[in-house]
């Protein structure tokens, strides 16, 4: 039986005396993959970062994985339900250090072999692990980026629009890795785009108009 994995009961989010998220109810299973649509400024990308704890609701409830948000330390929550920028921000001097910083953060030591497979797997070269970061392109700098999300895989990968200033090739790269993390590691996929391809390969779609949630 599948299990939900997030809960959003009466979910508001308000700025500046307005609602831009309004009252949503929203159940994401475990091992979903839910595309996220709506027109410019609806709040669709808001959704997404109220899911992810990058900003606070105003009124309603968050639950993931069967208990509040409220219940979970801000840092552990982030480690399950991570949150991919739009933008990658990269560090360091080398691919090497941005895809160390996970196990650095948790004092554990570097799976450098993990690395070298998360390369592999979008299909970028191996002896990138050394290449600067000023040396990526934007659409190796987003791959290296998303893999360092993965080095310890969350339950839930949140996306908005990161493939939107990628060319097609970064586009189908990034799409096929997630496909391979939604089938393979069950990882539930929620995820803001306007490709019709990244549309396709979702199992749900929801649309947000003007802070509402309607379903297709």
């Amino acid at each position: 039986m599948t299990e939900a994995m997030i809960q959003l009961h009466k979910l508001s989010f308000e700025a500046d005396g307005q609602k831009i998220i309004n009252d949503i109810n929203l159940t994401i299973n475990e091992g979903e993959f839910l595309t996220i649509m709506g027109p410019s400024g609806s709040g669709k990308s808001t959704l997404l970062k109220l899911i992810g704890l990058q900003i606070d609701f105003t009124s309603g409830s968050i639950q993931f994985d069967g208990k509040d948000i409220s219940d979970y330390n801000p840092t552990d929550y982030r480690k399950e339900v991570s949150y991919f920028f739009q933008n990658a921000v990269l560090f360091g001097k080398t691919v090497r250090d941005n895809l160390a910083f996970p196990s650095q953060i948790r004092e554990e030591e570097f799976d450098e072999a993990r690395a070298i497979e998360g390369l592999k797997e979008v299909q970028l070269p191996t002896d990138y692990l050394d290449k600067e970061v000023n040396d990526l392109s934007g659409g190796e700098r987003q791959r290296v980026a998303l893999i360092r999300n993965m080095m310890y895989p969350p339950k839930v990968l949140l996306m908005d629009e990161v493939t939107s200033s990628l060319d097609r090739e970064n586009r189908e790269n990034i799409l096929a890795y997630v496909k391979r993390l939604n089938d393979k590691n069950n990882t539930t996929i929620l995820w803001v785009t306007h490709n019709q391809d990244e549309i396709d390969a979702s199992d749900r779609l929801i649309e947000i108009v003007d802070g509402k949630l309607e379903e297709n």
